[in-house]
């Protein structure tokens, strides 16, 4: 779907808003939470965007109220995403950045008792997604000489918490493909980088505590030592940075927005 038309600024719009001018974007998982700040930031730096979300209708939302273009998207399918590629060709060609935001978790359990079904789920839209995206768009990326792909991962995938056995692992996964990415392409101009938040206001958060109760929340609190939780506004700077040219030395990184969680 299209519901709206990518943002283009006019020349006295500009001023502040020129760090990712020029620019082309796909944000997974972009309707809400940490995507939906990615979106909101980098559209107020100049760039083209296109949400991509499995929900349909917080995806047009979003997009009609931004101005920007919409697609839905079950990112664990490759059809679907292959679906997402023709769709960003309509709206503005190959993409110059590809945000891997989408991400799921399964309620917090000791590790044997986790389901497959969840198992897979998760490793699919935390995992696999990476995996069909790259396929999707690095020949094309090679082939121009530039790219930059942003993986979202987790303090999860760097310091794993109890009971979230599958979901860390899959974020540490991330991590991994971040830097093997990296390494591979950047020889073909192509840039890989991921950023590891803290739990935030998302629609995770209360499957993160188990259940969303003031007691949880302190609990939770008391181990970041900024004592808050991250916002969609920190992910979206963040990422601006590591996706625009200020950081065109940039490779392989996998920063930590995270209060101090993981030190």
């Amino acid at each position: 779907m299209f519901p709206g038309r990518c943002v283009h600024l006019r020349a006295e719009d500009m001023e502040g808003k020129v760090r990712l001018t020029g620019k082309t974007a796909i944000v997974t998982g972009g309707a809400s939470g940490f995507g939906a700040g990615i979106v909101r930031k980098f559209l107020a730096e100049g760039a083209q965007v296109m949400i991509v979300d499995i929900n349909s209708d917080a995806a047009a939302t979003l997009a009609e109220e931004l101005g920007c273009a919409a697609c839905t998207v079950d990112v664990s399918d490759r059809a679907s995403i292959q679906g997402m590629k023709l769709a960003a060709q309509h709206t503005f060609g190959l993409p110059d950045i590809v945000v891997n935001n989408a991400g799921i978790t399964h309620l917090p359990a000791p590790l044997e008792d986790v389901d497959e079904e969840d198992f897979d789920r998760v490793f699919a839209v935390n995992c696999k997604s990476v995996y069909l995206t790259a396929q999707a768009f690095v020949p094309d990326m090679k082939a121009r000489g530039t790219g930059v792909f942003l993986n979202v991962a987790s303090t999860a995938g760097v310091s794993p918490r109890p009971r979230l056995n599958w979901y860390n692992a899959s974020k540490g996964w991330m991590n991994t493909a971040t830097r093997a990415m990296a390494v591979e392409l950047a020889p073909d101009g192509i840039r890989v980088n991921a950023i590891n938040p803290v739990a935030g206001e998302t629609p995770l958060l209360a499957s993160f505590m188990g259940e969303d109760t003031p007691d949880m929340r302190a609990k939770f609190l008391s181990t970041i030592p900024m004592g808050r939780f991250s916002t969609p506004e920190d992910m979206g700077n963040a990422a601006a940075f590591l996706c625009s040219d200020e950081a065109s030395m940039i490779t392989g990184a996998c920063l930590e927005v995270d209060g101090g969680r993981c030190i």
